[in-house]
């Protein structure tokens, strides 16, 4: 296998494939709470990775890529996987106890725990003070386009959100630290997949969710879409810029998550688009910018 070409900086394809991807995922949250009335929050996010795995299995034969060749990644694969898989069990018990707006303020802080670690153990990722900023300033305009449903919280929702968050930084950082960039993108991806489909099947059970399958056509649309695009094919393109973009500058573009939700939401649920959405869609716009500038 050839070694992977890795780049100091974010091009043009790293760039579109990056915003189409939070694109996708802002509307993904929209159609979870558009399903949560027929499938249940851990359930959801159990079969979608089920899916997920079954059509990595049809890709891969397709491919020929082998996904249970010994190559030294067992470990650190399974570490990744479950991190992959704390991170969702704590994003969906999170909305039990508190807002969606407050747990995708906490959850959003993924990117620090990236910025941080990373650089400890791939010294060629480390961010400048100016970087730092662009960081903050995206950070903030989340919580101030937000801040106006920031009601019906709890503690044990907020430390919800923020476990998640740090799990989704720290999947991150264990991918790099551990070099699991250098196996196949799909053999990375099915670590965590399959991992979250097992450990999320077995607690959804343990939570008592109804496994039934009688929802109606939306809901099937849904989940195949969740499965397909999202725990299939988005995570897939992720896992493949992170072996080949630094993973701390491609971090910072979640923070458009929750804003395209906002918008997807305003299209698709009639919420309204405000001046604070769109003060803070540019100062994220501003804050990738600084984090992903090249120095002179």
């Amino acid at each position: 296998m050839n070694p992977v070409q890795r780049k100091d900086h974010l091009d043009g394809l790293a760039i579109g494939i990056l915003v189409l991807c939070c694109m996708f995922w802002g509307l993904q949250q929209i159609l979870v709470k558009l399903t949560l009335p027929e499938v249940p929050p851990v359930m959801q996010a159990a079969l979608r990775c089920v899916g997920a795995t079954l059509l990595l299995f049809v890709w891969c034969r397709w491919r020929g890529i082998a996904l249970f060749r010994r190559d030294g990644s067992l470990w650190a694969g399974l570490l990744a996987g479950a991190l992959f898989a704390a991170e969702f069990a704590f994003i969906y018990q999170g909305l039990l106890h508190t807002s969606a707006s407050r747990l995708t303020v906490f959850l959003y802080t993924s990117p620090f725990w990236v910025a941080a670690l990373v650089p400890v153990f791939v010294k060629s990722e480390h961010l400048r003070p100016l970087q730092w900023l662009g960081l903050v300033c995206a950070f903030i305009a989340v919580v101030f386009a937000l801040r106006e449903g920031m009601g019906g919280g709890s503690a044990r929702g907020d430390l919800m959100g923020l476990l998640a968050g740090a799990f989704w930084g720290l999947t991150t950082v264990s991918i790099r630290a551990t070099n699991l960039t250098r196996i196949s993108p799909e053999k990375l991806l099915f670590y965590q997949i399959a991992f979250t489909a097992v450990s999320l099947s077995g607690v959804s059970l343990a939570l008592g969710e109804t496994w039934s399958f009688n929802w109606s056509r939306m809901a099937w649309t849904i989940m195949a879409v969740q499965a397909g695009v999202g725990a299939f094919a988005s995570y897939l393109v992720w896992m493949w810029m992170l072996g080949r973009y630094p993973a701390t500058k491609i971090s910072v573009f979640v923070f458009l998550t929750p804003l395209f939700a906002l918008l997807f939401g305003a299209l698709l649920l009639g919420e309204a688009v405000t001046p604070t959405l769109l003060a803070s869609l540019a100062l994220v716009a501003a804050g990738i910018v600084l984090v992903n500038r090249r120095p002179a």
